[in-house]
């Protein structure tokens, strides 16, 4: 196997195991989340991403409200749109 296959997989079989973490230090959250180092300091100093730092130093990231976070805002499919829309207006079809 080729050194190119093999990190690939290693990569692979990390991003796996970073699921059945529960926290996450600030460079496992950057590759769980895929979000640069730099703009995920950026939304902490906002208060913009949940996280914690217990020892004033270091930042840590609870991996469940890191998912709530990342799925907030879902937005609706064309097809959800349209059936809500023709469900609030009688006899009318988009």
């Amino acid at each position: 196997m080729d050194k190119i296959k093999l990190e690939e997989k290693l990569d692979r079989i990390e991003s796996l195991l970073l699921g059945t973490k529960k926290v996450l230090t600030m460079e496992e959250a950057c590759d769980y989340t895929g979000i640069s180092r730099s703009y995920l300091y950026k939304l902490t100093s906002r208060g913009e991403i949940p996280y914690s730092k217990p020892n004033g130093k270091l930042i840590f990231f609870d991996i469940d409200m890191l998912n709530k976070w990342l799925l907030q805002k879902e937005q609706e499919s064309n097809g959800e749109i349209e059936g809500i829309a023709n469900n609030s207006v009688p006899g009318r079809r988009l």
